[in-house]
């Protein structure tokens, strides 16, 4: 009896103008945004490439003309600069960016290395604000915004519109259970409501093999698999909201109506409020004004040791001076001094300590700035998470940003690394290198800096891991709302 009546529902639809209407949509939009999506992806490999052309370019030469090998660099008087970037990490997009923009497009371009800290580079975001202004299409946001609103259109009339027509009450007459009527509309509804996604989607998926994109490799064909499955989870909740507002609502008109609402608060306001929200809530400090202050601190710090320098100038010659017992020139009855090597050695002597000192001071300094802003950020990013998964939009965008290496979890691996890779240069070269702008500094007593290293991007195992949450969430929201509909259908009087 079931599988008469999903076929009987199934082909309802499918003869239906919104079918048609559907099916035209879905063959347009999907296939054409992926083929968007790809070549946008190509130019920001491209730009990518570019990137690493120039840094190696931008190497300089040693001392005997001679290009070094990585990423060395020649102290000049350019490295005298605490805000000198001494080497960058490159931000690779990554070949799923076609399906979810994602995080890629607001992260910085790169993290260069200076004394003072780690700067960031241009986000596509700034190098392109009218675009951005309009907004981004690519699969993730038609599947959350498009598709969301077209699986209520689809079943905000499944109960309403038969109850109206007075159907609903001959069909129950019979010996036919509540609960499989009501599968019956799901299933038969759901089945069709897919049918032109996935189509589309393999149309899409078609159109990107032929023009080289490498969907056949291990670590990209089972994350695109596990994008669609969260797809279709995510479709299924929605079909249940608009089960459960056609059970609610007698008329069809105001079912419409509510089914319009909660989609505009679900996918388009609470997400958003959310962190809006956490702001409030939770100011932090920005990037910049840590890296501003962090600049202040070293230039207070240099002062200082310039003072102290010029002090002991005075001393160190007055030293050397009742030290010395040679006379090494006289000219109109005045004692010539002529400072030589031992004068260096002196003062290098006496100021390695202050240096030293000074050297630890700011880096604890820096250190305890970078774990304030970092525990600011958290606390924010995690109350403006948890205040916004409240909608299955919020849970579907961060599983699938995830999915595709756009998300949270790319956004935490490469200012990790980052962090890491300054740590690195920070005890190697600049922890060796001269506070004092007036020292001399030996190039080969400070080693060239390594090569930036590679993001360690999360396996699959891993990205289910970390979106296990959003994975029960988009679970609980579709097994609570069709237990929703069942309990109310049942206690309906018809």
């Amino acid at each position: 009896m079931l599988m008469t009546l999903i076929q009987k529902e199934m082909m309802h639809h499918i003869l239906s103008a919104r079918f048609v209407a559907l099916l035209l949509m879905c063959v347009m939009l999907i296939p054409l945004n992926l083929h968007i999506n790809y070549h946008h992806y190509l130019k920001r490999q491209i730009d990518y490439q570019e990137q690493e052309i120039l840094k190696d370019e931008n190497t300089p030469e040693d001392e005997n003309g001679e290009e070094p090998t990585g990423l060395s660099f020649k102290f000049t008087t350019k490295t005298t600069d605490t805000n000198f970037e001494v080497s960058k990490l490159l931000l690779k997009p990554t070949s799923l960016s076609v399906f979810a923009t994602g995080l890629e497009s607001a992260l910085p371009s790169y993290l260069g290395m200076t004394r003072n800290g780690i700067t960031r580079g241009e986000a596509a975001l700034s190098t392109a604000p009218i675009a951005f202004l309009l907004g981004h299409l690519d699969f993730v946001f038609v599947v959350s915004t498009v598709f969301s609103l077209l699986a209520l259109l689809f079943t905000f009339d499944a109960v309403a519109g038969e109850r109206e027509a007075g159907t609903l009450r001959i069909t129950l007459a019979n010996a036919l259970p509540r609960d499989i009527f009501l599968w019956s509309k799901l299933i038969g509804g759901y089945l069709v409501f897919i049918l032109p996604f996935l189509i589309s989607l393999i149309i899409g998926l078609l159109v990107l093999v032929s023009q080289g994109f490498p969907l056949a490799e291990s670590d990209i064909f089972p994350r695109v698999v596990c994008l669609v499955l969260a797809s279709l989870l995510y479709i299924a909740v929605f079909f249940a909201i608009g089960a459960v507002i056609s059970i609610y609502f007698d008329s069809s008109k105001t079912a419409l109506i509510v089914a319009f609402t909660i989609w505009v608060f679900a996918v388009l306001i609470l997400p958003r409020v959310g962190f809006l929200a956490a702001q409030i809530v939770a100011p932090t400090s920005t990037a910049q004004s840590v890296y501003r202050e962090k600049t202040a601190r070293r230039s207070e710090l240099r002062a200082g040791l310039e003072a102290e320098r010029s002090k002991m100038m005075g001393e160190v010659i007055t030293e050397m001076m009742q030290k010395s017992n040679t006379t090494l020139g006289e000219k109109s009855g005045t004692s010539v001094f002529t400072i030589g090597p031992e004068y260096t050695e002196r003062m290098n002597e006496k100021m390695a300590p202050l240096e030293e000192a000074a050297r630890l001071k700011y880096r604890d300094l820096a250190a305890r700035l970078d774990r304030r802003y970092q525990r600011e950020r958290k606390h924010q990013d995690t109350i403006g998470v948890n205040f916004s998964r409240i909608t299955p939009t919020t849970s579907f965008i961060f599983l699938a940003t995830d999915a595709t290496q756009t998300g949270q979890a790319k956004k935490n691996t490469y200012f990790q690394t980052g962090t890491r890779y300054y740590e690195t240069l920070d005890a190697e070269i600049f922890s060796k290198m001269s506070e004092d702008p007036g020292a001399h500094v030996h190039r080969e007593q400070i080693p060239d800096p390594m090569p930036p290293p590679q993001l360690a991007e999360p396996t699959l195992a891993e990205t289910l891991q970390h979106a296990a949450l959003d994975v029960l969430l988009l679970c609980f929201f579709a097994i609570v709302l069709t237990t929703v509909a069942f309990l109310k259908f049942f206690r309906m009087d018809i």
